[in-house]
């Protein structure tokens, strides 16, 4: 039996319900069935953030002995009894929207077909750090496109132990290169998940999103800039993916990046993932997936779980309508 990781270094096991469905469908992933009703504020949960000094907090040391964020999606897999529920909220037939970037724009990549590819700094990708339980953690994320200018995407273990608390301390470092935050340290003032991912840590919907308060009177994308977003897109598209890996052989130090066609999680189809040839490994939880070849592109996903000490592929979660809600939500905010 294959035993699989989340984030490219989690411990998840198998569930006998996925190697059923496996056996019964031929290996084939299972389509959602369709909501039964709106997806709606109510399926958000958020949580304002009130403590002081978050960005002193993050000294250099602290920074570099962060521990990779993807143990706390394997956490949140056994306390949901290492299978999530059908996803059943996915509204995969909606129309797919979209979110356009925000200035200022960053120039066009070539494609670089390789499980990993170190990468220069990306001036709206970035480090995310954060506590929970009292322990510090490390995650990658991206500034997004929002009404608020101050949005940024990043893996729901990232921001709720899934199911449980809410992180505290959390902030965005943009463009993180070898402990420089050239751009400043942008400390979140609440943060915002999909209520399947803080009530049950239900990898379909492992995303998260924080707002940031403003830094020296700015605010994070007019600094910046942020990402076009689409939800609802088709399913096989090809995607560049970037993350701050830090587990080993990595050290979290540079910006890498993964690109591919992405294809079905054929061993928890209920998932309703898709993966690409990536073997980035934890703490580059939540890295952005464009779609094409660039950084410019639509933001569509974020780095989630991977399988196996070894893996090969990177999984991350279908931006449905759920998901989608919970970006409004905080975009609005």
């Amino acid at each position: 039996m294959r035993t699989p990781k989340t984030l490219a270094t989690s411990l998840l096991t198998l569930s006998a319900a996925a190697l059923l469905a496996l056996s019964a469908a031929g290996a084939a992933t299972a389509s959602p069935a369709p909501a039964k009703a709106p997806v709606s504020a109510s399926d958000v949960a958020s949580h304002t953030v009130t403590e002081t000094g978050t960005a002193g907090y993050w000294t250099a040391e602290r920074m570099r002995n962060a521990v990779p964020g993807d143990v706390l999606a394997d956490k949140a897999m056994k306390r949901n009894g290492k299978a999530a529920k059908p996803a059943t909220a996915l509204l995969e037939g909606a129309a797919p929207s979209t979110v356009e970037a925000a200035a200022p724009k960053q120039q066009s990549q070539t494609l670089q077909t390789k499980a990993n590819a170190s990468e220069t700094p990306v001036k709206h990708i970035g480090k995310v750090f954060f506590t929970l339980g009292g322990t510090n953690y490390v995650c990658s994320g991206n500034s997004v496109s929002s009404a608020n200018k101050s949005t940024v995407s990043t893996a729901g273990h990232c921001v709720n132990e899934g199911p449980g608390a809410f992180a505290t301390k959390f902030t965005f470092v943009p463009a993180y290169l070898n402990g420089a935050a050239p751009y400043g340290m942008w400390t979140a003032k609440a943060l915002y998940a999909p209520t399947q991912w803080s009530s049950s840590g239900d990898m379909t919907y492992d995303t998260g999103f924080a707002v940031m308060s403003t830094l020296d009177g700015q605010y994070l994308s007019d600094v910046v800039g942020g990402s076009g977003l689409q939800f609802n897109a088709a399913r096989g598209l090809s995607y560049k993916s970037f993350g701050y890996p830090a587990a080993a052989p990595f050290n979290g130090e540079s910006l890498k990046s993964c690109s591919g066609t992405a294809t079905n999680d054929p061993y928890n189809p209920q998932f309703n993932t898709q993966g690409i040839p990536c073997n980035m490994t934890g703490g580059s939880s939540g890295g952005p997936w464009f779609i094409g070849t660039s950084a410019t592109g639509y933001q569509n996903s974020i780095n989630s779980y991977g399988y196996g000490s070894n893996s090969t592929k990177m999984y991350g979660p279908y931006w449905g309508t759920v998901i989608q809600q919970a970006y409004t939500t905080a975009a609005a905010s």
